[in-house]
């Protein structure tokens, strides 16, 4: 089965792509723009199933299909409401609501096996779907702030004093300027699609930091970084090496 993911925010794109691994569904490509998907479209064979976000950097992905006569299976990856789905359902295998649970995945997944063929080619029409949606994107809406339980009490925590989060013995952390770190109802793997990838990005397995906290950048050993913020200082954070290249590309 070939597998194409077509996702503008990375973060989001490999945290899907890990997501299929676990599955045994291996991702051929992984692409990130309407223009991007359209050259790749017209110099390679089009994948089995296609795993689409509709609101792309540079476009509504629907342009990729106005441009190149695409005969593929569709999974949606979305954060539009619920009345505009009803289309989803009428042109494609399936849609998954961001942020996107293991459980809904794997049954989109079993959906495509079951329904589609091997080797068959599915033509879809947007129309329906760019009349509901009015061809208008729809802004994405971020976290702005955590809950946690303090005893007896809910404290509120604003996106805006984390300086990172972390992950130790199972469990998710939010780090906060007053150098306070705060267990959450959540995991880094969900939190991918929550930040706001402009602010937040995942240097490793374990940390997502705020780029507005970022003191230092140190060279490391094996062409790794180390990361040093403005008032965490309990261990060190590492840019793994794999994403020292997407990193280097968002501090710019």
């Amino acid at each position: 089965m070939n597998v194409l993911i077509i996702e503008d925010e990375k973060p989001s794109a490999r945290r899907l792509h890990r997501m299929l691994a676990e599955l045994d569904v291996e991702v051929n490509e992984m692409l990130h723009s309407v223009e991007e998907a359209i050259a790749w479209f017209t110099q390679n064979e089009h994948p089995d199933l296609i795993f689409l976000d509709i609101q792309l950097s540079d476009g509504l992905s629907f342009e990729i299909f106005d441009a190149v006569e695409v005969k593929s299976a569709i999974i949606f990856t979305t954060a539009f409401d619920e009345y505009a789905l009803q289309a989803f359902k009428l042109n494609s295998v399936d849609y998954l609501l961001k942020p996107i649970d293991d459980e809904d995945l794997e049954k989109a997944v079993i959906k495509f096996k079951e329904r589609v063929p091997k080797q068959q080619n599915v033509a879809l029409n947007f129309e329906d779907i760019k009349k509901l949606l009015g061809v208008t994107p729809i802004e994405r809406e971020y976290k702005t702030r955590f809950t946690t339980k303090i005893g007896q009490h809910l404290k509120m925590i604003s996106i805006d004093e984390i300086e990172c989060f972390y992950s130790e013995n199972k469990g998710t952390y939010a780090a906060t300027k007053e150098g306070r770190n705060y267990l959450l109802d959540t995991t880094l793997e969900h939190l991918e699609d929550e930040l706001e990838p402009k602010t937040f990005f995942r240097v490793s397995r374990k940390y997502f930091i705020n780029i507005n906290a970022i003191k230092d950048i140190v060279s490391y050993t094996n062409s790794r970084l180390q990361i040093k913020l403005n008032n965490w200082s309990e261990q060190e954070i590492i840019v793994s090496r794999e994403r020292v290249k997407d990193f280097k590309t968002w501090i710019e």
